[in-house]
């Protein structure tokens, strides 16, 4: 008597059903599990390793990193590119395309309606497009003005320089947030303000950073990269923006304003990934309550910053957090205040 015919009726079914079962697994394309993450790709005007962009590709390199997604990314592609690039990334098959609108808006508004089954993330001053583009920006401004509050009670000489990309919303409202926590702690403060009119020149921020510190002041607003290592070699202090450089920078870099890219990515890849994806504004998942910003570590400035203060910045995040303290949100460009 055969093995096979020892096996109950009902158990050799069970046994020829599971055989079968696992026939067809065996028979599918190489890849099919592969397939079950989300096709998403990213567009950057700028390299990888620029403040705002940064903290995208971080996101987006953790949930590839998670197998949650496959992901292509495209750097320093021109303006004059932008379209084209959308729209090869969108005709190969992604799901999902993340990037940067402000300067193509028309352009990538456009690829967006001609793709309409395709989700687009994108960092816009505009506002969502239905049914397929949703925005976002950095709306760090909370934590900015907490580092305001810092800044103003380490100030000496009561001079602080501020150097940004260019005096664009998302820009404008992070100075005047980190200004107004200055003035709340120091009112003797006084600012230089100046654009760079790049989102990616160290040697020219460097070089506005050494003219204001030429002029007195002590303590340097770090918009863009090149500030703190202008602060560094005139032995001043700065304040970071969106990436924490103290590792970098342990003796200059007091403390920073950090953007969390990944609540707003994480919400994005679920509605894909559940047909749910709409045009909405993401900017809230940029703010504190949902832990798309917050102040860094003191780190190597820790017991150095006057306890008063420190006192005055614990207060006013638990306030924050509470929604009892709204920092104002001021899109005009800021002035300079020093004489």
């Amino acid at each position: 008597m055969s093995t096979d015919s020892r096996i109950p009726a009902f158990n050799r079914r069970q046994v020829l059903l599971s055989a079968a079962a696992l026939s067809a697994v065996a028979l599918q394309p190489t890849g099919v599990v592969a397939q079950t993450r989300l096709k998403v790709a990213a567009i950057y005007t700028v390299p990888f390793e620029q403040q705002w962009v940064s903290r995208i590709h971080k996101a987006l390199k953790a949930a590839e990193a998670r197998g949650e997604i496959e992901y292509k990314a495209t750097e320093n592609v021109a303006n004059a590119d932008y379209e084209r690039v959308m729209r090869e990334y969108a005709t190969g098959g992604n799901q999902l395309i993340v990037g940067e609108a402000f300067a193509v808006e028309a352009a990538a508004r456009k690829v967006a309606k001609d793709f309409p089954k395709t989700a687009f993330l994108l960092g816009s001053s505009g506002k969502p497009q239905a049914p397929n583009l949703s925005v976002f920006d950095n709306y760090i401004q909370e934590p900015a003005y907490l580092t305001g509050l810092i800044a103003g009670g380490m100030t000496k000489s009561n001079k602080i320089g501020m150097v940004g990309g260019f005096p664009i919303p998302e820009v404008n409202r992070l100075m005047h947030a980190f200004m107004a926590g200055a003035r709340e702690t120091n009112p003797k403060v006084e600012f230089t303000v100046t654009f760079i009119n790049s989102w990616f020149d160290p040697p020219k921020a460097k070089e506005a950073a050494f003219a204001m510190i030429d002029k007195g002041a002590d303590l340097m607003y770090a918009e863009r990269f090149g500030v703190s290592d202008a602060a560094k070699e005139r032995k001043v202090l700065a304040v970071g923006n969106v990436i924490d450089t103290q590792p970098q920078y342990p003796e200059t870099v007091v403390v920073s304003a950090l953007w969390n890219m990944e609540p707003s990515i994480e919400r994005a890849l679920k509605l894909v990934k559940d047909g749910k994806f709409t045009a909405e504004d993401y900017g809230q998942y940029s703010m504190m309550k949902h832990k798309g910003s917050e102040l860094s570590r003191l780190g190597t400035f820790e017991g150095k910053v006057p306890a008063a203060i420190m006192a005055k910045v614990a207060a006013r995040e638990k306030e924050i957090l509470a929604g009892k303290f709204v920092v104002k949100v001021d899109d005009s460009q800021p002035k300079s205040s020093a004489r």
